[in-house]
């Protein structure tokens, strides 16, 4: 009997699955969540690119003023920064990033001068949620909020 007790603690034919049981879910919890990490720097930086877009063409707009029509809209502004694109077609920058409320642009298109002075800015600024995946509720983590703003020296046309 004290023969087979000395066997079984050299013995090593369950250790690298017993190791594996162990380390497997704390790896597992790591890489989801550098991954997860990642996802919310794409979706800062796609908002910052959506803001600067739209600040950036929001600057170059000229207000209508007597012999010219702008073709400049606010409507276009908010789609190039959900969208990429001046029609608001093909697929969002950010998921659940739509709505007016997350997106502010000043002045407004009445407020823009006819001519830009040195100080005059246009100013666009995000603010949204982010989508998290289900490992945020289980974790208890709380929403993560996205919040970016530019400034933009006004320069009309």
């Amino acid at each position: 009997m004290l023969d087979k007790r000395q066997n079984l603690g050299r013995c090593e034919k369950g250790s690298i699955f017993v190791e594996s049981l162990l380390v497997l879910p704390l790896i597992t919890l790591l890489s989801v969540g550098i991954l997860e990490f990642g996802n919310v720097l794409w979706q800062r930086h796609q908002v910052q690119t959506g803001v600067r877009d739209a600040a950036r063409y929001w600057a170059r707009c000229k207000p209508n003023v007597v012999g010219y029509t702008s073709n400049c809209s606010m409507t276009k502004a908010r789609n190039i920064a959900f969208y990429g694109n001046p029609q608001g077609t093909g697929a969002l920058r950010v998921p659940n990033w739509q709505s007016d409320s997350q997106l502010t642009i000043l002045p407004a298109k009445t407020d823009l001068p006819p001519s830009p002075n040195n100080g005059d800015k246009v100013y666009a600024k995000a603010e949204l949620d982010y989508a998290g995946s289900p490992l945020f509720a289980l974790l208890r983590i709380n929403t993560v909020r996205i919040e970016y703003a530019h400034y933009q020296r006004y320069l009309g046309w």
